[in-house]
């Protein structure tokens, strides 16, 4: 009965996310255009670094492509946190601690409404990938691959945003908190392999940057194949990752039932 208590409730909130997700589509509209521009804009603009020998013939727009993929899983995931921070204001949240809901279907219920936004953010943005030609070594399962990784890094990023945001109840603050996460981006292997970084600064970063270890893993797939090294090790990162940030939703959430 538990169990089955915890999939009806969580559905019900995740429909309802979904709804007011759907009425307010500028919400996530801004975000889809800024990740299609990197796509776009990046691949028009610098495709021709990739004549360097570094890149071994490497198509420029499946090595920009996972940069697109995952500011939109940043973005998308946000939402979650987003919506928390909405109910909490309005006072929702605390009408909704009053009735017989499952505490863990309060903070699922946007999660997974957030990640099905990112699902079909990625899907559009590969979709336009596939209208400029792109070419995926690894084939459809490569798609899946990349379609997952992207998955797994927005549960990861939808945990920090969601524990943010109980911890903080404040939109400014919680909005102002996600940021963190674009710089990350940046200090990767964002435009050009590791081996062409030549700052050593910006080269350690990119280093024990977790970014990069998805970056690689996309890339893989697009570029070169079923290469099981980056790939398994962009996995790892992201499921450790994940075991962090949602660990750390979950205790947010408890901290905040108990206070209301």
């Amino acid at each position: 009965m538990g169990m089955q208590s915890l999939v009806i409730h969580t559905w019900i909130l995740t429909k309802r996310s979904l709804i007011v997700l759907i009425r307010n589509p500028f919400t996530f509209i801004p975000n889809l255009f800024i990740s299609l521009f990197f796509l776009l804009v990046y691949t028009g603009g610098l495709s021709g670094i990739s004549q360097l020998p570094e890149f071994d013939g490497a198509d420029y727009l499946a090595f920009i492509l996972p940069v697109s993929i995952v500011s939109a899983a940043v973005g998308g995931a946000g939402g979650a946190g987003q919506s928390l921070v909405r109910d909490l204001e309005s006072g929702y949240f605390a009408r909704l601690l009053q009735t017989p809901v499952t505490r863990l279907a309060i903070v699922l219920g946007p999660t997974i409404a957030g990640m099905l936004q990112l699902l079909m953010q990625t899907i559009i943005i590969l979709t336009v990938a596939f209208f400029l030609g792109l070419n995926v070594a690894a084939g459809f399962g490569g798609v899946l691959v990349v379609i997952l990784l992207a998955i797994g890094w927005g549960l990861a990023f939808a945990g920090y945003s969601v524990a943010l945001a109980l911890k903080t109840k404040n939109a400014q603050a919680a909005q102002a908190g996600t940021l963190i996460f674009f710089p990350l981006i940046f200090l990767s292997t964002t435009f050009v392999p590791l081996e062409l970084i030549e700052a050593s600064w910006l080269r350690i970063a990119a280093t024990i940057n977790p970014t990069t270890y998805l970056f690689e893993s996309m890339r893989a797939v697009l570029i070169d194949g079923w290469v099981m090294g980056p790939i398994l090790s962009g996995i790892a990162v992201i499921t450790a990752v994940c075991i962090v940030t949602v660990s750390l939703s979950v205790r947010s959430a408890k901290r905040a039932f108990q206070r209301e």
